[in-house]
């Protein structure tokens, strides 16, 4: 079967993402490009179609860091490189797996060199093999924060420092960066969006013809890829050659005083954190003017670059959703448009836009107001009485059920964590074993070898060497020598919400405060890389919200539409609690789970309420589950109905005001009195 690639040129639609890309490829110091969009949109395929147009590179012929032979990196660590033969090769296309290591990306000492010739060489990583190509990164949302961080760094610089074990070396990383991410998976933290020199937001056409034409070369293509390639061979030649006379003309390019004004005030207009925005916007607008083959950055420019570079730098916190006010963007630009030259002032009567020419939307003034039919201005029109929202429909049994109640706002919330340690992917919420971290110890490997400790390994071959005739300076190792690393880091748990949505909670007015609550401590899973879960409990039975996802900001979507009212049937919350849970450690052994359990305690739907509350309580501490209780009770009677069931679940209870990041000390002291009573146990 053919692999010739799916042309750039034959891709449907999505100009916004067309732009981007090309933007990188003319100047990569623009900063990379993250997609973010559905799946199924051709995210995927117009990268690795982007990377077939970019112009040939010359290499030095034995570097494995791919310098240029006309101006080699002098601090290569293949050498200088004087004299040495060249040739020329297609630009590298890296993709970069979610399940990537770190000493994959930067590079690693080469073992098999160490042990077998007792020599330090350096081995080099994927940052190494994209310099002067491009390094795309799919579903980069589902990559260690750590990995991601690391890559920026990278690109920022354009060199990558690599200094573990024993190994320092520096080499040249320059790339175009594309990283591809679906948000339903879960957002980026806003500090790693900032570093991504563009965003585009992408979703399939809803247009029939277009959707049409997608599937039509689709199956045009997989039939014979050759062919379908070679109709669009000549447009693909001609869009290669526009980037290399684009590159050419980008030193040319003027960044005049008036437009980087615009830049700057935008910027400003728009509250972005730091300068990085108006770095970006700048190299982004000369590019611009560069691919439409002018030398000096136009208004469009400006406002073309604010469009690209500015939307995901406007979040600040993970519920808001990336966007900019086109009307600011306007009323900006132009307040600080460069003033335009009126030729020499002969003394006529001046148009102040009151004149036949000066109004109306002909003349490019206010528009006039519309002649009623009696030749008088039009009135405003009435308006229509307010119509009172539509009641949620009531579920059997659910009693008197009332409208979705606002949030208060989001804080700080004091630190939760699942006692012990866990072997979970990595995050920044509980103590666990992880591939990241810093090694506290050497073992025995546990099946097969992940991360070799060197120098335990060294240690525990070398009283054997005599025995076992060892000459020359190789080692002579057994298997039982092997040891691996122990590195100790933080792991995401899933945090599965159990929200009381009963009457009880709406008839004290309290659910604005509980929702508040809820919606802080999703903003501290986001910031912990935590699954989150939510399971609501109200009239005669539990619901399942939102299954365990990455992403947050659908958990808060549903949290703010989450209607309250009717009996309150804890016991199927926990129950239903437990199933999840149990479907959860199949699917994902690793990823210890914490139960918040948001109520005031009481139980309704019969007499035994309470007793079947307590008896799924101990289910789930007979699990081993870490359980919070936050309590919801207000008032000057309270009943403790919150700390009798943390009490049973074998968790803390906190309530409402002692949520709050102050007083963090106590709520240590909480998790320790828990862990050593569970220890006694």
């Amino acid at each position: 079967m053919s692999d010739a690639r799916y042309p750039f040129t034959a891709i449907v639609g999505m100009a916004d993402l067309r732009l981007g890309l090309l933007l990188n490829a003319v100047s990569p110091a623009v900063g990379g490009v993250l997609v973010r969009g559905e799946k199924g949109t051709a995210k995927s395929t117009m990268v690795r179609a982007l990377a077939g147009l970019l112009p040939s590179i010359g290499t030095v012929a034995d570097c494995r860091f791919a310098c240029d032979p006309a101006g080699p990196d002098p601090q290569c660590p293949d050498g200088a490189h004087a004299g040495a033969a060249a040739l020329e090769r297609p630009a590298h296309l890296v993709e970069l797996p979610v399940g990537v290591s770190e000493d994959r990306i930067v590079g690693s000492l080469d073992l098999e060199r160490a042990l077998a010739e007792g020599v330090k060489a350096y081995e080099p990583g994927l940052l190494a093999k994209a310099h002067r190509g491009v390094l795309y990164i799919d579903e980069v949302n589902l990559l260690q924060d750590h990995l991601v961080d690391l890559l920026l760094d990278a690109a920022a610089m354009g060199r990558s420092y690599v200094e573990r074990e024993g190994v320092s070396v520096r080499h040249a990383a320059r790339f175009l960066l594309v990283g591809t991410m679906n948000p339903e998976e879960g957002e980026l933290r806003p500090q790693l969006l900032d570093r991504f020199g563009l965003t585009v937001e992408i979703a399939a056409t809803r247009d029939p013809q277009e959707r049409a034409e997608v599937v039509r070369r689709r199956l045009a293509y997989d039939a014979d890829p050759a062919g379908f390639a070679a109709r669009f061979a000549a447009e693909e030649q001609g869009l290669a050659e526009r980037i290399t006379a684009a590159r050419e003309l980008l030193p040319k390019v003027e960044l005049t005083d008036a437009a980087l004004r615009q830049i700057t005030a935008v910027c400003a207009a728009f509250e972005v954190d730091g300068l990085r925005a108006d770095i970006v916007m700048a190299r982004t607008a000369v590019a611009l003017a560069a691919w439409a083959g002018r030398t000096e950055v136009l208004e469009e420019d400006v406002r073309k670059a604010a469009q690209l570079a500015l939307p995901h730098r406007r979040r600040r916190n993970p519920f808001d959703a990336p966007g900019l006010d086109e009307e600011q963007l306007d009323r900006t630009l132009e307040e600080h448009a460069a003033p335009e030259d009126d030729g020499p002032d002969d003394g006529g009567p001046q148009d102040d836009g009151s004149g036949p020419d000066g109004g109306g939307p002909d003349g490019g003034g206010a528009p006039a107001p519309t002649d009623g039919p009696d030749g008088s201005a039009a009135a405003e029109p009435e308006q229509a009485p307010e119509q009172a929202p539509p009641q949620p429909r009531q579920a059997p049994g659910a009693g008197r059920e009332t409208a979705p109640v606002a949030s208060a706002d989001p804080y700080r919330t004091r630190l939760f964590r699942v006692p012990g340690t866990g072997r979970g992917a990595m995050g920044r919420r509980s103590a666990a074993e992880t591939d990241g971290g810093h090694t506290v110890r050497a073992r025995r490997p546990q099946g097969r070898l992940a991360r070799l400790h060197l120098t335990a390994t060294m240690q525990a071959a070398a009283p054997h060497q005599a025995a076992r005739g060892r000459s020359g300076r190789a080692l002579v190792l057994a298997k039982d020598d092997l040891r691996e690393q122990v590195r100790r880091g933080r792991e995401s748990n899933l945090v599965l919400f159990v929200v009381d949505a009963s009457g009880s909670m709406a008839a004290r007015q309290r659910m604005g405060a509980v929702k508040g609550a809820v919606l802080s401590l999703l903003m501290d899973a986001y910031q912990r890389r935590d699954k989150i879960g939510m399971i609501t409990f109200r009239g005669t039975g539990a619901e399942l919200a939102l299954p365990p996802t990455s992403s947050v900001e659908v958990g808060a979507a549903r949290l703010e539409q989450l209607p309250t009212g009717g009996r309150t049937p804890l016991a199927a919350g926990l129950l239903r609690a437990h199933e999840v849970l149990r479907v959860e450690r199949m699917r994902d052994p690793d990823r210890r789970p914490l139960l918040v359990v948001v109520t005031d305690g009481r139980a309704t739907g019969g007499r035994d309420a309470l007793a079947q509350a307590e008896r799924a309580a101990g289910l789930l501490a007979g699990q081993g589950v870490a359980s919070v209780v936050l309590d919801c009770e207000s008032g000057h009677v309270r009943l403790g109905l919150a700390h009798t069931l943390a009490a049973r679940l074998g968790g803390p209870a906190v309530t409402l005001d002692e949520l709050r990041a102050e007083g963090v000390a106590a709520l240590v002291r909480d998790h320790r009195s828990v862990s050593t009573q569970r220890k006694a146990a």
